[in-house]
């Protein structure tokens, strides 16, 4: 932002009595409560909201320092939009005490977490065996206690996310059903994009405005939505052999395993920006397992299952933050296991894998957990 030098109110105050005395030899009373000090204090007020004006102006006139609608607006004049939030989804697990009878979990059934603050509606899984498109749902047949179904949440953001188990109320009754629950937690939602990261993607776009480019490239892929990651490959082919002319990018939605849709969505964008020429590929990442194993000592007065189950999920969500390439640390994970609850004292036994190397990744790959134990 353009340096301006600016004053408090006793500074102006202050100034305007020496200006006023130095100019006024007699009659000038600037005492406290004198009309004279009134004119002059009300002066210095006005000024100091003219200056509040003008800062303002000068920070909203440029995308460093514009933040929320004022940047929204800023970088909208070139034809970026800041990223939306994300849907939390999921599987939870419908199940019931007595199986004499077909039941149906109806599509847009709505279920929440016990406090009630996050609600989730199911959606349809055409693909899903149990799902049945004449009754609506996902049928659970005679002799059948429980289903698992999609949902996903009524509220965008990173507030939708659960813990295992979080999800354990039916929001309204379903005939033959009687309780629901989530066996894995629900980490995929995000909130609208940041202030900082629309900036970075900003800045990325005006680099990727000569095309062509890898920096348009990357900015076309990343502008798709939150999450991605990416790594481009030039001049050889997926199987390693030489070709000029032709470069991949392997593409992680954040799940680890893209979908179809998703990698030609991918393609369609670095299709618009690619050179001139040039050939290339979309591939998703090729998935490393990491199986995590260790014993933790827990502090007197702390719940010793609801800690290892806090370490459990930080383990869980570490690993899965990883991106392409990125190895995963076999002596970070002492550290996050110490990092989820102070309620920890002590770790030992940490196996990756069954040993005790890193666990690394090529740009081809990318690491996600398979089974956390913590004893």
């Amino acid at each position: 932002m353009a340096s301006i030098q600016t004053q408090d109110f006793v500074t102006l105050v202050r100034n305007q009595v020496t200006a006023i005395q130095g100019y006024a030899k007699v009659l000038v009373d600037l005492t406290v409560g004198s009309i004279l000090r009134a004119v002059v204090e009300a002066n210095a007020a006005v000024v100091i909201w003219l200056q509040s004006l003008i800062l303002q102006v000068l920070a909203i006139t440029r995308a460093a320092t514009s933040s929320g609608a004022d940047l929204d607006s800023w970088v909208a004049d070139f034809g970026v939009t800041r990223l939306p939030a994300t849907f939390a989804a999921g599987q939870v697990t419908f199940s019931r005490f007595t199986s004499t009878q077909q039941a149906v979990v109806p599509i847009g059934a709505t279920v929440q977490t016990g406090d009630g603050t996050q609600q989730y509606t199911v959606t349809a899984d055409t693909t899903d065996p149990a799902y049945n498109g004449t009754l609506g749902g996902y049928v659970m047949a005679v002799g059948v206690s429980s289903v698992s179904v999609p949902v996903v949440a009524v509220t965008a953001g990173a507030a939708g996310n659960a813990i295992g188990g979080a999800v354990s109320t039916i929001a309204g009754a379903i005939s033959g059903v009687d309780t629901v629950t989530n066996a894995a937690a629900f980490t995929n939602g995000a909130d609208a994009e940041s202030d900082p990261a629309l900036r970075t993607r900003f800045i990325a776009y005006v680099a990727s405005l000569s095309k062509a480019t890898k920096a348009a490239v990357g900015y076309a892929i990343t502008s798709l939505q939150q999450g991605v990651t990416y790594s481009l490959v030039e001049n050889e082919t997926y199987g390693g052999t030489a070709q000029m002319g032709y470069f991949y990018a392997v593409v992680d939605d954040g799940t680890g395993a893209p979908g179809s849709t998703f990698l030609s969505t991918v393609a369609n964008a670095i299709d618009a920006v690619r050179p001139l020429c040039s050939s290339f590929g979309v591939f998703a990442p090729v998935l490393v397992n990491a199986s995590v194993a260790m014993t933790c000592t827990i502090a007197s007065g702390y719940d010793a299952a609801a800690t290892k189950a806090l370490v459990v999920t930080a383990l869980k969500a570490y690993i899965n933050s990883l991106s392409l390439g990125q190895a995963l640390r076999y002596s970070r994970l002492a550290q996050v296991a110490y990092d989820a609850s102070p309620g920890v004292t002590n770790v030992t036994g940490v196996t990756l894998n069954g040993g005790t190397a890193d666990l690394t990744a090529t740009a081809k790959q990318v690491i996600k957990w398979t089974s956390v134990l913590v004893a």
